[in-house]
């Protein structure tokens, strides 16, 4: 045979045997985040069932899953101890999280903001009892010895991921007036998964970022989104994200896939990454692709009922308990119109006591600021049990810490607070919110009592607070205002971004650190007052401090435009596909449009 024809063949056999050697592998990733212990699909503020998601619904969905693909790699981005009364087990010797997190054998667990709201103790207690690993790689003690490892490499199928693990910067904001931190510090996440990616790039066939983070930056600091992240680090391939509350099914940036899986178990992210093994063993990434699976009244998976029916009884027995009686009238009325909440409009009963609450245990204070976390909120005249104080007040952690500013510090707070909603033009028949505002994670319209004030709408957002005055007299810059609020709420106002970014005040008291951890919160505060301080007996009323005004449109337009919305006729405006309500005004053309 001629040379160069044997070569020839000789080189298109070998070419062919590496063709046909090549073979695909497929490493999928789910993910969950922000599950906010829902741990069935229960609402224990509510006591009733909610089948919107949960981690037994999520586990149904994993159990299908791993029959497909038992080398199904599971992790999660954080927030999984506090919500839905799940901290009423926090000094068990595990968390019910924990239990189930064992029972479908995550891999790894991503720290959020909330596993620090009870302490250090409890937080250890959390990760020694997970069976995965716990990752947070910008997390120090005294900015040099870490205090969880930064990543985890996991092999599959051959193929090694590396799951690197990171939580939002934002904490030690978060936690601004407390010292459940102790000597922890946080660093630039950013930086860390480039020294992580550093470490493992030779150990692994691609790199993956699992982060208590939202894609975009929080208050527009840099690299407290993943999306900085992604830039900064186009090693990794993938990354799921956390901590914001939304769906994210896939988003592209600098090559970087992102998943975000909602909230409070009602999504599972998934990751597919797809190799090419050539002859000499070595995979090479050639595909990924991202989406969410919608959990919404999937069956919950009847092993992990099992495991959590202890918990859940004892949750409801406590949801349950009456801790007084309420008479004269509901504290929430009635909203005008359905999808505005009356709430947000002008006071009610229930702020009046949430803050007659502050008054009493934290006597420093001159001023309470709260906010309502629920959109809907309600109690009716009858049986005040633990469930309606829970539903009202949603932050299980919130307290009451009294900090010493000025005036000018308060007027500045209330107006940020009155940016909340959209200015008033002349034709407009209802009050609207700033649809970014109204989107947020996190309610942003608190409400202050100790004071009077109205909120003109026909003002620029700035300017908008009118007539506020303490003891029927105008409160000046320079006078010394002691408010309560919740220390979470000051961490966002001063935080680089805040409002009143690099204040430090004065702390005068701290309802957590004097009552207790616990029996500091809002929630306990206010179940002791109506059971011990008011003898179980509290009367329906309403102080009339604040309210917000400028429409100049006419009554009888304004109560017609309220009947077609409360019929069904016209629809408020809303965005995310009418997750957000309200985000725009009804005007004089809607009206004219749906009477004609």
């Amino acid at each position: 045979m001629n040379k160069n024809i044997y070569k020839t063949v000789l080189f298109s056999f070998l070419v062919s045997s590496q063709s046909v050697y090549a073979e695909q592998v497929d490493i999928t990733i789910l993910g969950t985040s922000d599950l906010h212990g829902r741990f069935i699909p229960w609402d224990y503020t509510t006591d009733k069932p909610n089948l919107s998601g949960s981690l037994s619904q999520i586990a149904t969905k994993v159990g299908e899953l791993r029959k497909q693909d038992p080398e199904i790699i599971l992790v999660d981005a954080g927030d999984a101890i506090q919500g839905n009364n799940i901290e009423t087990f926090k000094n068990d010797p595990i968390s019910p999280m924990m239990l189930g997190f064992n029972q479908l054998k995550y891999d790894a667990y991503v720290l959020g903001n909330h596993e620090f709201d009870f302490g250090l103790k409890v937080l250890k207690n959390t990760i020694t009892t997970f069976n995965g690993t716990p990752l947070a790689g910008n997390i120090f003690h005294n900015a040099t010895s870490p205090f969880l490892p930064s990543y985890k490499i996991v092999e599959r199928k051959g193929v090694k991921i590396g799951i690197i693990g990171m939580d939002t910067p934002m904490i030690a904001a978060f936690a601004n007036g407390s010292d459940r931190l102790q000597d922890l510090t946080f660093s630039n996440p950013s930086l860390e998964v480039k020294k992580v990616i550093t470490q493992i790039k030779d150990k692994t066939d691609a790199i993956i970022l699992v982060a208590h983070m939202g894609i975009d930056n929080e208050n527009n600091i840099a690299d407290t989104g993943v999306g900085d992240i992604a830039r900064a680090n186009p090693e990794l391939a993938a990354i799921v994200a956390g901590h914001m509350h939304v769906k994210v099914d896939k988003a592209m940036i600098n090559g970087v896939i992102i998943t975000e899986p909602y909230k409070y178990g009602r999504a599972l992210s998934r990751i597919d990454l797809n190799f090419k093994k050539d002859a000499q063993g070595k995979y090479t990434l050639i595909n990924k692709d991202s989406f969410t699976y919608n959990m919404n009244k999937l069956p919950s998976d009847p092993t992990m009922e099992t495991i959590f029916k202890p918990y859940h009884h004892k949750l409801q027995q406590d949801a349950n308990k009456v801790i007084g009686q309420l008479d004269g009238q509901d504290l929430v009325p009635q909203n005008t119109i359905t999808g505005i909440p009356d709430s947000q409009l002008h006071d009610t009963g229930l702020t009046s006591l949430f803050q007659e609450v502050g008054f009493y245990f934290a006597p420093q204070a001159n001023v309470i600021a709260v906010h309502l976390d629920n959109m809907n909120p309600s109690l009716p005249v009858g049986d005040i049990k633990v469930k309606d104080i829970n539903f009202n007040y949603e932050y299980a952690g919130g307290e009451y810490t009294v900090y010493e500013m000025t005036g000018k510090d308060l007027k500045t707070y209330m107006e940020w607070s009155a940016g909340y909603f959209n200015s008033v033009k002349p034709t407009d028949l209802t009050y609207s919110f700033d649809a970014k505002r109204r989107s947020s994670k996190y309610s942003t319209h608190d409400i202050f009592g100790g004071v009077t004030y109205q909120i003109d709408l026909t003002k620029a957002a700035g300017h908008r607070i009118t007539n506020l005055k303490m003891n029927g007299k105008p409160i000046t810059d320079a006078q010394t205002i002691n408010l309560g609020m919740n220390s979470y709420r000051m961490g966002h106002l001063t935080k680089k971004g805040g409002v009143l970014e690099g204040h430090k005040f004065k702390v005068l008291f701290d309802s957590k650190a004097h009552y207790g951890t616990e029996a500091g919160t809002v929630r306990q505060l206010t179940m002791r007052y109506i059971r011990d301080v008011k003898k179980g007996h509290i009367t329906g009323k309403t102080e009339n401090d604040w309210s917000v005004i400028g429409l100049s449109t006419s009554k009888a337009d304004q109560q017609r435009i309220a009947k077609l919305v409360n019929s069904g006729k016209v629809a408020l405006p809303s965005i995310d596909n009418g997750r957000y309500t309200n985000t725009a005004a009804l005007t004089a053309a809607d009206l004219t449009r749906n009477t004609h």
